[in-house]
């Protein structure tokens, strides 16, 4: 596991207790920090000027879709592998756009210049890179699941609330998708009420499954990607603890370890349940538990989870349970009416590369539970969705007919996801994922890979934001102290 390193000692070691940025709500309300230059909002009259930091893999969608807005001028590209072949098909895009390898120095040279970055690199890094971004006054889009800490969901939140001015925004797609003003919608219409529990799922394989989990240390150093230093790997890693370079860290396997991703959990609950957090006013669970853990270990995730939320009531809404199941043959029950209605599929969110996925083949009557999804359950209906954009069905198929005529007319999104992002930093719409609605569920997420990898149930008090049954868990609430020479992130 982690060093056992106190919460109170990580504070200090990192500048936050003297900054006042602790977790509970009196610190946060009082949160004193650097002067945070107030970024001018791009004018409606022309395009946001943008630089886009990581344009590989799941970037490089990102990057697609800001080009292809019309709304953007891409002034900068930043990545640490500029020489990989995904990064060089964004190159091609954006031929005039300055290039760099590492944020830092991108913004000491052309900080005048930019209004918006989009941060698209793993998890573990948004912090720092965001923070940087924040402090000079540009407005963020960065990639689900916000980052990798409680402690950092925290920070991040508060920096945009303090700071009006900043356009935010996570990208979890779907939150500018038919499920958002569907649910929106249907909750304001009564149709979704009282609910008390709710499954998510994500069954799809992993690339961490095959690994060893009776490992013993980290894996040994490889050769660097042609093109790629020591000094970009140094600033690839950022604030986590040093590693030496591997082929299952990078490109793309990052997310499995404990050290820079956050599991099935952190990648799919973003896209599954963003809407449900969100309109049933969850804010934080004050239970945590581990119903089902396969083969822990101290390095990567688990290959099945199944973790169990619970939330208070909330004025007129009672309590509710969320339970989360991933891993491939750990496939959550489904109840009866659950197959007479088939799932709506997503066609929306365009996977890494930016092409736009096709529907998939009607299921029919076939009795398959997808790879992700949820069941809603109220005391009076049941809804099965998808994942993303994914409109939400009521089952079973009896009662969705006899409830058709009553459900209200779901209004149109009048703008996606990334063109919402641009718009708002016009100063023509507000964003729909912004930090301070999303760092709740970045924290759940948290609140749960500490829960699965202590592999105990944890008490949680909602008002200190403190665990409170297990003081090295709480510990983990801010983690490790960041690596020497990046420490400066933390002082807010």
């Amino acid at each position: 596991m982690a060093n056992k390193l106190s919460r109170l000692n990580f504070l200090k070691t990192a500048g936050l207790a003297a900054s006042g940025a602790m977790l509970g709500k009196s610190a946060s309300a009082n949160v004193v920090g650097p002067e945070i230059i107030t970024g001018s909002s791009a004018s409606p009259a022309r395009k946001v000027n943008l630089a886009l930091i990581g344009i590989a893999n799941q970037g490089a969608g990102d990057a697609r879709q800001f080009i292809n807005s019309g709304l953007a001028n891409i002034v900068a590209v930043c990545d640490v592998d500029l020489d990989s072949q995904g990064c060089q098909e964004i190159i091609k895009l954006v031929p005039k756009a300055k290039q760099f390898r590492d944020f830092r120095v991108m913004f000491d040279k052309m900080a005048g210049d930019i209004d918006a970055v989009q941060v698209a690199i793993p998890d573990f890094a948004h912090f720092p890179v965001c923070m940087a971004a924040m402090q000079l006054g540009k407005s963020v889009y960065v990639e689900k699941p916000m980052c990798r800490t409680f402690l950092e969901a925290e920070i991040m939140a508060q920096i945009a609330s303090r700071n009006p001015k900043l356009v935010t925004q996570v990208g979890n797609q779907g939150h500018s998708g038919e499920n958002y003003f569907q649910f929106k919608a249907w909750k304001e219409a009564g149709i979704i009420k009282d609910v008390t529990a709710v499954t998510a799922f994500m069954n799809g394989n992993r690339r961490w499954h095959p690994y060893d989990p009776n490992i013993t240390k980290f894996p040994e150093a490889q050769p660097l990607p042609t093109g790629m230093t020591d000094k970009d790997w140094d600033t690839w890693l950022t604030t986590a603890a040093y590693h030496d370079f591997n082929e299952k860290y990078h490109p793309g396997n990052w997310r499995g370890w404990y050290d820079f991703g956050l599991g099935a959990l952190g990648d799919w609950g973003a896209h599954i349940l963003d809407t449900i957090h969100e309109f049933l006013d969850l804010g934080l669970p004050y239970e945590i538990e581990p119903v089902h853990v396969k083969n822990l270990n101290d390095y990567f995730f688990p290959l099945e989870t199944t973790l169990l939320f619970r939330f208070p009531s909330r004025g007129d809404m009672p309590p509710c349970d969320i339970t989360w199941y991933d891993g491939v043959k750990n496939l959550p029950p489904v109840p009866d009416g659950y197959f007479s209605v088939q799932a709506a599929t997503d066609n929306t969110i365009p996977p890494p590369g930016g092409v736009t996925q096709k529907p998939a083949a009607p299921q029919g009557s076939q009795q398959r539970i997808p790879q992700a999804g949820k069941i809603i359950f109220s005391k009076e209906l049941m809804f099965k969705g998808g994942t993303h954009s994914a409109p939400l069905s009521i089952i079973p198929d009896a009662k969705a007919k006899e409830m058709a005529s009553k459900l209200p007319v779901v209004p149109k999104s009048p703008s996606d996801h990334y063109i919402n992002f641009l718009k708002a930093c016009m100063g023509e719409e507000k964003t729909r994922s912004p930090f301070q609605t999303f760092a709740p569920l970045a924290q759940i997420f948290s609140l749960g890979i500490i829960a699965m990898r202590r592999n105990k149930k944890l008490i949680f008090n909602r008002d200190t934001k403190e665990i409170t049954n297990d003081k090295f868990a709480n510990s983990l609430l801010t983690d490790r102290p960041p690596r020497k020479g990046w420490e400066s992130y933390y002082n807010v």
